[in-house]
């Protein structure tokens, strides 16, 4: 992964996170993808994009979303610590689930399920989840609604573990997407990267 870094404070430690996402497994399902990192919130930073895919041989994905770490040796104070993760995870869902009352809070619970399961520890989680509903009409009204789900969160890793944080947020990600979660101690094979 090639990163922007706009000083040598604190490098080190951002190269030893760098390798430990490097070393992350992923479903096979899942295609990562590095993508330019946000160049003015951290002075070192690496962004991931992710796209779940039903067909390896196909490039349509179910679901997607972007992981980004950040590094500051100052320890902004927001941030709780010297590192924050921020993503995002979308998919489109049956329609059926647009009207559920209960989806955002469901939404949300998967990721804190994810960190949980992974035995992670970690600070200042915060974000959204919103739902979409599509409906079209006139011309269009041929078309069914749609329903899509993103879920927006950042938190502040506290254990040196970002590839395991990574891994939380794929499961997050295929769980979106419909996945069924793999068996326990079935290992995922390492994910397509770009």
């Amino acid at each position: 992964m090639v990163t922007r870094s706009a000083s040598s404070s604190g490098a080190e430690d951002f190269t030893r996170a760098l390798a430990d996402l490097h070393g992350a497994s992923v479903r096979s399902e899942l295609r990562l993808t590095e993508v330019p990192a946000p160049s003015r919130i951290a002075p070192h930073a690496v962004a991931l994009t992710a796209a779940v895919l039903t067909n390896p041989a196909s490039d349509d994905d179910v679901a997607s979303g972007r992981f980004v770490l950040l590094h500051d040796p100052a320890c902004p104070e927001p941030w709780g610590g010297a590192w924050r993760i921020v993503t995002f995870a979308r998919a489109e869902l049956e329609p059926e689930f647009g009207a559920d009352p209960l989806l955002g809070e469901v939404g949300w619970s998967w990721l804190e399920e994810a960190l949980e399961a992974h035995d992670l520890d970690y600070g200042g989680a915060a974000g959204t989840v919103t739902r979409v509903i599509s409906e079209s009409f006139g011309a269009m009204s041929d078309r069914p609604a749609t329903v899509e789900l993103e879920v927006r969160a950042s938190w502040t890793p506290h254990d040196g573990r970002p590839g395991a944080h990574l891994r939380a947020w794929c499961d997050v990600l295929c769980t979106i997407a419909g996945l069924p979660p793999l068996p326990e101690g079935v290992v995922a094979l390492p994910g397509r990267r770009r």
